[in-house]
């Protein structure tokens, strides 16, 4: 019996060894192709490595084999006759972190990478701060490099420990360790007799048997409309059909929804996908809706049920990550992205920035920098229809872009 797809994401400090674990996931489960094997080996042999790089899977821009790191994001794609996995390899350098949130924003589990010689890091504190903010309730820290160390379990142990006492104030759901040697293979899909003390599950064990699914909000309907589908042809001369993905809940051919900003509200006479006609659709869904009733819709409007809307304000608050070198300034106007929305707002306060060391809420330092995570508050210049992130990730995040430069410098969760 399937278990469906599982999204993960690996993070991490510097050279933890994320490339290698995934190659390692791919390698150990059969999932590459021969010719892909030859090719890394002959590579390896060129680099004079004893070992076949198994990195060089997912690391595969010339910048990130030549200093040994990953920069962009590479997604991988693999199954196992319990499960399919999409799998995110995500940079660990710092100057990379806006690449982690972008690898992580869609994930449902997060595999923590920790090297066994080094302990807790402050990339560790925070990739794990961000993880939390970001809403995934499941953590794998797979504490790597334990070859290096003799596989010795006071290690294991302490790193556990000091991640548990860490945190221990986080959102998180599930916390697993795991005491692996990606290069080596132990635990990582086979069962290492190096780690007897270990009596858990592997990695791959524990991936295809764990309940994480993306905890989707099968409640609140929610469809931004992306466009607006008008083909002024003899034929469809009268089609008037609202594109986009459902964003959340559950909707069906004949249900009333209401249109906003507008407020009026109209039956759904027909739901297209490109396949045909459907009766009903769930989130995650790209669809065409139809209506029974003309109404002034646009992008960037948003249909919801009649009876469950979102909540509609101007003065908004926020977890920000900031991703620029260009710091945050207060009163400064920025470009908003929110759903299908375009629109602009001006920071009003910064309420306080977080210690990655200790978590705690510093408010008497307004300073947001790069990879500073803090609370603001904005004030946009139209109403904005949204719900807390904690109750839907898609209407409750928003990205924050430079006018002048159009980079995106913050990635923001509404509370």
């Amino acid at each position: 019996m399937t278990k469906g797809l599982l999204r993960v994401f690996t993070a991490g400090s510097v050279d933890d060894g994320k490339s290698t674990l995934i190659g390692r996931l791919l390698y150990d489960t059969k999932s590459i192709y021969e010719d892909q094997y030859e090719s890394i080996k002959a590579s390896s042999e060129l680099r004079g490595e004893e070992n076949v790089n198994l990195a060089l899977l997912t690391d595969g821009l010339r910048a990130e084999r030549e200093q040994g790191i990953t920069i962009d994001v590479a997604y991988r794609y693999f199954s196992t006759p319990q499960r399919k996995f999409i799998i995110a390899d995500t940079p660990g350098h710092i100057q990379y972190t806006r690449n982690m949130v972008t690898g992580s924003s869609n994930a449902d589990l997060a595999i923590i990478m920790v090297d066994a010689r080094n302990g807790i890091t402050e990339q560790t504190r925070r990739h794990t701060l961000i993880t939390s903010l970001i809403g995934i309730k499941h953590i794998v820290v797979c504490v790597n490099k334990m070859d290096i160390v003799d596989f010795k379990r006071e290690v294991f142990e302490k790193i556990r420990h000091e991640f548990q006492s860490f945190s221990s104030t986080l959102e998180v759901a599930n916390v697993q360790f795991i005491p692996v040697s990606a290069l080596s293979g132990d635990n990582v899909v086979h069962k290492s007799e190096k780690i007897a003390w270990y009596k858990g599950e592997t990695l791959l064990e524990y991936l295809e048997n764990v309940n994480a699914t993306n905890d989707e909000n099968r409640l609140d309907f929610r469809f931004p409309v992306q466009y607006v589908i008008r083909p002024q042809s003899k034929e469809y001369h009268d089609y008037r059909g609202y594109a986009g993905i459902v964003a959340s809940g559950v909707i069906k051919k004949g249900d009333t929804v209401t249109a906003l900003p507008s407020g009026f509200s109209s039956k759904i006479k027909s739901i297209e996908t490109y396949d045909g006609p459907i009766e009903g659709v769930v989130s995650g869904m790209s669809v065409t809706i139809l209506l029974e009733d003309d109404i002034d819709i646009s992008r960037g409007d948003i249909l919801v049920r009649e009876n469950n809307r979102p909540i509609t304000e101007q003065n908004i608050d926020l977890m920000i990550c900031w991703l620029n070198e260009r710091k945050l300034a207060i009163s400064s106007r920025y470009a908003i992205k929110h759903t299908t929305k375009d629109l602009k707002g001006i920071v009003k306060d910064v309420q306080y920035k977080i210690n990655i060391d200790t978590l705690q809420q510093v408010e008497d330092d307004k300073e947001i920098g790069l990879n500073d995570v803090g609370r603001i508050s904005i004030r946009t210049t139209s109403p904005l229809f949204f719900d807390s992130y904690l109750k839907n990730r898609n209407t409750g995040s928003l990205i924050l872009i430079d006018e002048t430069t159009n980079e995106t410098v913050g990635a923001g969760m509404i509370v």
